[in-house]
């Protein structure tokens, strides 16, 4: 399969993002390749339309099914594995978002409630210790927002991300009905 240069420019792009979002480059343009194809592929397919060698293909389909975004889809009469990805651009979001959550802010989070834990030796490590709960409570604050994000559908997410600073009117109706002062709590 040949790609058409507007094909050809997003998969090479996906690829070089991919190696800043934590992925490598083959495995950001697999990934881009199968958002975009209409049919699901195989790995002889997905090898000769991006130039990689079949080793290099299977370890990115393998990079791609542990992070959850890869779909093996049967073919009937081949005995070849197809693959695709979600077809809701908004699940594929969520789930490198949880991914993300897994590999990144769970072990950090972790770590900050196990130092937290620790009582201070020197009179400097309050202070720190101060500033590692205010991180702490920022993070986890920000997981359970992105798990209630979670769990609504695309189309409210969509809504609500719409809104942007719009948000802002929602909170000062919400502090006028509730008879807070909107100075005194900004």
């Amino acid at each position: 399969m040949e790609l058409s240069p507007v094909v050809s420019s997003f998969v090479q792009h996906f690829g070089e993002m991919g190696s800043r979002w934590g992925i490598n480059r083959t495995v950001g343009q697999i990934c881009a390749l199968l958002v975009i194809s209409e049919k699901p592929l195989n790995a002889d397919e997905i090898s000769e339309t991006l130039g990689f060698s079949r080793s290099n293909t299977s370890m990115g389909l393998k990079e791609l099914q542990s992070w959850n975004l890869l779909r093996a889809v049967p073919m009937p009469g081949s005995r070849k594995d197809y693959f695709t990805t979600p077809n809701d651009i908004w699940e594929i979001g969520r789930t490198l978002i949880e991914e993300r959550r897994k590999r990144e802010i769970d072990p950090t989070l972790s770590l900050l409630r196990n130092i937290l834990l620790e009582e201070p030796s020197k009179e400097a490590d309050s202070y720190a210790l101060k500033r590692i709960a205010e991180m702490h409570d920022f993070i986890e604050l920000l997981v359970r927002w992105v798990n209630d994000m979670q769990t609504m559908k695309s189309q409210r997410l969509q809504k609500l991300l719409k809104l942007g600073s719009g948000v802002n009117k929602v909170l000062d109706l919400s502090d006028k009905l509730s008879g807070r002062d909107k100075r005194s709590t900004d």
